[in-house]
């Protein structure tokens, strides 16, 4: 089957049943994040923006956990950089990048804006945008020298999904993928990787450049072919039989996915041996070369700790954990988790770098202050489909990042709200639960007259 054709005509009915779940379990661990992103300056920032340049025209689409009306592009471009401001998402290793984030706020806005209410088929073009975007991702990487962000590939996918939900013919879809393909931001995952900054993953601009193209498309803006989609037929020959979005990964801590094996090392060994950061004099990490650009010690912003490996391992040897608060400002001022963190000597490892992108290793010694030499054995991240996260681990996520925003009720319902779409067959009370405003947020629920924060206009 085609692209075209697998967008248009794959049903629920389709689905397998393993094929479902995952698509549930991807849309409940996005929806926390993206609960937890909302309170970032980042997504304050982005919401302010969209509310302010985007007009919600004749069909607008509601802002996720803010509750304002802005065009499905807006909804798209602020709900993914609402998402991807907490890197706590899901993510598919041979893109070394992640399908979700862009996908979901570019769903929901079709949803909303084009009256796509039905549960079981909000749960199909979820995994057909999760088919679509890995795939155009491996193709684009396979057939460029550059390494991309997640919004290169992503928009592809968004765009699809508009013309699913648009009900574009074949041509016109032809026509919304190349113009996703051309104008999607093919910006550089490495220069945001050594300068963290709000850029981050490009997924929102991504999702935005998508849900344009789509909309183009429909009044007969011209724009086929994308090269990824019709130029490299051997990255689709699997579609309709191989389920990508079975593969993905899903992350237990919110940073760079990259610095998540060491981060494990640390932790299990603080446990094993009974560490205090008292006890340790300096730390030594080996990894592959992309993991040891993650270079920032003493960040300044969530940005700067997201996209760090010494942060988060000090954070590990000196908390026994990282969540949210160990990516804020508070962590920050840990004296121990800086010295940790300062003193971290990194090397690469061959053996790592020959293995990444389809294993992301890692090795720790833990040189401690009597003398003694602490090594783990090779190290991999928890959360992939070889090793998963347990049904209360994905839960304790959930609510960890969810209740401390709306509240424990609220999360209860968003979670139950997702859990129904296969049976209720109705969207519109999860959109509403996870597009209402955060409470106390200054500006939330305003319709019209936004503007950015003073600081953004100084």
């Amino acid at each position: 089957m085609n692209a075209v054709s697998f967008l248009h005509e794959l049903r629920f009915e389709d689905l397998p049943e393993h094929v479902v779940r995952w698509a549930e379990t991807c849309l409940k661990d996005l929806l926390c994040v993206a609960a937890a992103g909302s309170e970032t300056e980042l997504s304050r920032l982005i919401r302010a923006h969209a509310a302010s340049q985007f007009g919600a025209g004749d069909a607008g689409a509601r802002m996720l956990f803010d509750g304002r009306r802005v065009s499905p592009a807006g909804a798209a471009l602020a709900g993914g950089m609402t998402i991807d401001s907490v890197d706590a998402h899901d993510g598919w290793k041979p893109c070394k990048g992640h399908a979700g984030c862009g996908l979901l706020p570019s769903l929901l806005a079709f949803a909303e804006a084009e009256a796509r209410g039905d549960g079981r088929e909000f749960l199909t073009a979820l995994v057909i945008g999760y088919e679509v975007a890995c795939r155009a991702g491996v193709a684009l990487h396979g057939t460029v020298p550059d390494y991309h962000t997640s919004g290169a590939w992503v928009a592809v996918a968004a765009a699809g999904l508009g013309a699913r939900a648009m009900g574009l013919d074949a041509e016109r879809t032809r026509h919304a993928l190349g113009i996703a393909e051309y104008h999607g931001p093919r910006s550089q995952m490495m220069r945001c990787i050594d300068h963290p900054t709000m850029l981050k993953d490009g997924s929102g601009w991504g999702a935005m450049a998508g849900v344009s193209a789509a909309y183009l498309a429909r009044y007969g803006f011209t724009g086929a072919p994308a090269i990824t989609v019709e130029e490299a037929p051997e990255y689709w020959a699997d579609l309709g039989s191989n389920w990508l979005i079975a593969e993905q990964y899903f992350k237990p801590s919110p940073v760079c996915r990259w610095a998540q094996a060491p981060m494990e090392a640390a932790r299990a060994l603080r446990a094993r041996h009974g560490l205090t950061p008292e006890m340790i004099d300096h730390v030594e990490v080996e990894s592959f070369h992309e993991a040891i650009r993650l270079h920032t010690r003493r960040p300044a912003t969530t940005e700067e700790a997201q996209y760090s490996l010494p942060h988060p391992v000090a954070a590990a040897l000196a908390r026994g954990e990282v969540g949210p608060a160990e990516i804020g400002p508070e962590s920050f001022a840990d004296p121990e988790i800086a010295r940790l963190a300062e003193g971290m000597v990194l090397s690469e490892s061959e053996e790592c770098n020959a293995a990444f992108p389809a294993h992301r290793y890692a090795y720790l010694r833990i040189h401690l202050k009597s003398g003694e030499v602490i090594a783990s054995e090779r190290f991999e991240a928890r959360g992939d489909p070889e090793a998963p996260l347990t049904e209360a681990e994905f839960d304790g996520k959930f609510h960890a990042y969810a209740d401390p925003v709306v509240g424990a009720e609220r999360a209860r319902a968003i979670k139950a709200s997702a859990e129904a779409l296969r049976a209720s067959g109705e969207v519109g009370a999860l959109a509403s639960l996870v597009t209402a405003p955060v409470a106390g947020e200054a500006g939330s629920g305003a319709t019209s007259g936004a503007r950015l924060p003073e600081a953004a206009l100084a």
